[in-house]
């Protein structure tokens, strides 16, 4: 008996006796109180049922869009990489696109890494 005073003093349990209470008072009586909750079933279905189709209407337009994006993003991604070797071979002519080419043609020119190298001569 000690574990039921416990009880009837907690606040907790004492909301949930009155939110009991209170649904015992208004459950549906008659045709009326049915035909309430019956309408009230099927406006949740309804809008369940828009929703999803709500959801798949949205799903099958971003599949749509799918393949345009990727057109656009690679397009994009070439415009970038455009950029980026248009910066990095500023140096050369436009008309050439090897850059190596160019520097070949000059006379004396050897392929080498860039730095600071001394030529030894014969003796």
């Amino acid at each position: 008996m000690p574990q039921m005073n416990r009880d009837q003093r907690n606040a907790a349990w004492q909301a949930a006796n009155q939110w009991r209470a209170r649904a015992a008072q208004t459950q549906p009586t008659g045709l009326a109180g049915s035909l309430k909750l019956l309408f009230t079933w099927l406006a949740f279905g309804a809008l369940m049922i828009v929703g999803v189709v709500l959801g798949l209407f949205f799903l099958l337009i971003g599949w749509a869009m799918m393949p345009f994006m990727r057109h656009k993003m690679k397009k994009r991604m070439e415009q970038m990489r455009a950029q980026q070797a248009q910066d990095i071979g500023g140096g050369y002519s436009e008309g050439n696109t090897n850059p190596h080419a160019s520097a070949q043609h000059r006379p004396g020119h050897q392929d080498a890494l860039e730095g600071s190298y001394e030529v030894k001569s014969d003796r």
